[in-house]
Order: C-alpha cells, then sequence, then structure tokens
C-alpha cells in the first residue's frame, strides 16, 4: 500500500478536494467538478450506456440500474463497517488479475478517523481500509502516480463528487480498465468538526472505534477499551450543539447522494439492517458475480410513509435559515418519538427515498438562500423530479438552458 504525497491545494470556494485541483491542470476543475455544471444525463449515458428498458419509478432517486439487492457476506470481515462487501469486491479484483491496484483510503496513521488517500496492490493491505473515515481527501490526485507507476487496470473506490469528476475525465486519462465502487455520501465534514462531534458524544472519544448511522434510527457506537456497543436515537443526538456550519455547504447542496455513476453503488440506507448494492451496467453486474456465492440476500423491506417526515424535514430546514435543520420538541416527547419512529416511520426502499428526497429538498434551499445564480447549473433533471412532489420546481430564472 503507497500513499504518495499529494501536493497542490484544494480550490476556493464550492469544493470537496475530489483531488483533481492538485494534477496540475489548471483547467481540469472547470470540465470535471460536480459543483459547477454538471450534465448527469450525457456521462450517465456515456457510463451505463443507453437503457434498453424504460427507467423505472425509482430512477430520479436511485440513478440508472440493471438491479438492486439486499446482501450481507456470509462470513462478514473483522473491522468492516458493515460485513465488508465494498472491500471484498476489492481484493477479489486483485486477486483475480482484473486490475493491478486499487485506488482508496485508509486512516491517517495519526488519526484514524482522517481519510488518507492510497494506492493497494497487496489484497491483504485492503483489511487497512475498511471502516469510516470522515473529511475531505483528495482521491483523484492518486490517478497520475498511478499511472506513473505503470498502473493501466484500476479499481475506484469513491464517493459522488469523486466519481463525477473521474467520469468527467475518464476518457482523457486512457486506462485499459476501469472500475467503480461507488458508496453514498451526502453528509461530509471536516475531521476537527468530526472529532468535535465525538466530544459530544462519550466521555472518551478517543476510544471510540466504529460510528454508524443504522437504518433504524439509531447511531451506533464501538469502543476499544472494551466497553460494550451502545446505541444513541437519532433524536437524543447533540445537533442543537454542534455550529451552523458543521456540514459544509458543498454537501448541502449534494446533488447525487446514490453514486449514480458508479459501476456498482455499495451502501446501507434500503437495506434495514444489512447492505444495499445497486447494479448500474455490466461492469456492475461483472463484480457482483464474481462475490455472489459469498452473499446472503434477502428480500428488500418496504414499508411506513415518508411524506410525514420529509415534509418536517422541508419545514426545519427553511427555518433554520441555513443552520442545521433541528426538530424542537419537548424533553418528555422524545424518547416516545424515538421508540415509534423505527417502528411506524418509513423502513427499507421507503427509506431510501426519503433520504434521497430530503438531500433534494436540501440542496435547493440552500443554493437559493446562498447562492442562487447557481441553481439553474448545478441542479440536475433528477433533483428537481424527486423535489416536485413537495411543491418544489425550477422558476424561470432557474430553469437550465442546455
Amino acid at each position: 500500500m503507497i500513499a504518495p504525497d499529494i501536493s497542490g491545494a484544494a480550490r476556493p470556494g464550492l469544493c470537496t478536494d475530489c483531488g483533481i485541483s492538485r494534477i496540475g491542470d489548471g483547467k481540469a476543475c472547470g470540465r470535471a467538478c460536480q459543483f459547477i455544471q454538471p450534465d448527469y444525463p450525457t456521462l450517465e449515458r456515456a457510463t451505463h450506456g443507453q437503457p434498453t428498458d424504460a427507467p423505472t419509478a425509482d430512477h430520479p432517486f436511485f440513478g440508472p440500474h440493471k438491479s438492486m439487492h439486499r446482501a450481507r457476506l456470509k462470513t462478514p470481515h473483522p473491522g468492516a463497517q458493515w460485513t465488508g462487501i465494498t472491500t471484498h469486491i476489492a481484493a477479489e479484483l486483485l486477486r483475480s488479475g482484473r486490475v493491478d491496484a486499487i485506488l482508496t483510503m485508509a486512516p491517517d496513521p495519526d488519526d484514524r478517523w482522517k481519510p488518507q488517500p492510497v494506492i493497494v496492490t497487496d489484497p491483504a493491505d485492503l483489511a487497512n481500509c475498511r471502516g469510516m473515515r470522515m473529511g475531505y481527501a483528495p482521491l483523484l490526485a492518486l490517478m497520475e502516480p498511478a499511472r506513473a507507476a505503470g498502473h493501466t487496470r484500476l479499481a475506484v473506490i469513491g464517493i459522488p463528487c469523486q466519481v463525477y469528476a473521474l467520469r468527467a475525465l475518464e476518457a482523457e486519462w486512457g486506462f485499459e480498465r476501469l472500475y467503480v465502487i461507488g458508496t453514498p455520501c451526502s453528509d461530509n465534514t471536516t475531521t476537527a468538526n468530526f472529532h468535535t462531534f465525538l466530544n459530544l458524544l462519550d466521555e472518551r472519544p478517543d476510544t471510540v472505534s466504529y460510528l454508524e448511522f443504522r437504518a433504524d434510527y439509531q447511531l451506533e457506537l464501538r469502543f476499544d477499551d472494551g466497553r460494550p456497543a451502545r446505541t444513541i436515537p437519532f433524536l437524543k443526538l447533540p445537533i442543537s450543539d454542534l455550529p451552523a456550519d458543521f456540514f459544509p455547504m458543498t454537501c448541502k447542496t449534494c446533488v447525487d447522494y446514490t453514486n449514480r455513476l458508479a459501476d456498482i453503488t455499495v451502501g446501507y440506507m434500503a437495506g434495514d439492517g444489512d447492505q444495499w448494492l445497486i447494479v448500474r451496467n455490466d461492469r456492475g453486474q461483472e463484480l457482483l458475480d464474481m462475490i455472489r456465492a459469498d452473499l446472503a440476500e434477502m428480500p428488500f423491506t418496504n414499508k411506513g410513509k415518508r411524506d410525514g417526515a420529509v415534509k418536517g424535514f422541508l419545514a426545519n430546514t427553511e427555518a433554520a435559515a441555513g443552520g442545521l435543520p433541528l426538530r424542537r420538541m419537548p424533553d418528555w416527547v422524545r424518547p416516545i418519538v424515538a421508540f415509534l419512529q423505527p417502528r411506524i416511520g418509513p423502513r427499507g426502499l421507503e427509506f431510501a427515498r426519503a433520504r434521497v428526497e430530503m438531500k433534494a429538498i436540501e440542496t435547493i434551499l440552500h443554493l437559493r438562500r446562498a447562492h442562487p445564480s447557481r441553481i439553474k447549473n448545478m441542479v440536475p433533471p433528477h433533483v428537481w423530479a424527486v423535489a416536485a412532489r413537495y411543491g418544489l420546481t425550477p422558476t424561470a430564472e432557474e430553469q437550465r438552458k442546455d
């Protein structure tokens, strides 16, 4: 595993430091950035091909896909965030000789929560890449070191803003083979901000070894000091104690929660306790087939109604005026609502639809407040399609002139 020295810096403004600004081509950001003028329809056709079937009702929510699956590894990997499907796919790609190297994230040697971009050529090294990291990480700056090392067959594990830029420049790099394993993402923050959050959650934050926002409306914490894992209902999290800018504007205006341009997306929102695989094209199908014997698959759940939760989020986001959307309620009510949420709230696919709608609403409201002139260029058709259910439609000034 190699962690090349990455020079350069993120560009000012709306930037998640995907790494493109560090590669030496001063004009590359303009061609690749999701936050300038994304063209999802064109890149989706180039990446996934022209669909042979009519788009399903879930196409605006989850993006182009051949199939979706709820699964877990039969033998979970120790230290994995869920069961380890993402790194399992990557390891099998290396073992089978399909790729020379994997571009992904490992923990920084000085901070296990800080992501460090690495080039992995030994499947055994992927064990160190399991788990969640929080913070910006210039993954795509590794493209040049990877090419310089002679790697022509690559797999990249990335979040949506990284994958968008990768697809926009893919033809220019000319790799012999490229597999893209995407993970969903919506609310990143700086590593320093994340440590602030950990300090509010536990009296011994340095011992927290695992953190996950689960689909049952609980935050799970695990520890490396011998304490048992514990869960905190979402409604009891100390969100009101966080600064208004805890999540950067880039994450508040994300237009692609489900990683629409990956070959396969591996997440959890629709998994209802398991993992959620979205196979988007033939390469994604190849990746699934490669590990399918190792998977236990279950039928999706699709329970509850999302409308109330999403309408509440819309009202709270409008009232927050750029801060974090907080649901105010008396303390005595919170345990009752926390008990009811996982029982009558949206679950499975309905939970995932709710989350995508919330991100669409958040994007439009924050851009209207902070960057109104950018809406016509930044908001793609699929975002307007899911927000329309809640009365958010583009004005004449906000409509794209493609």
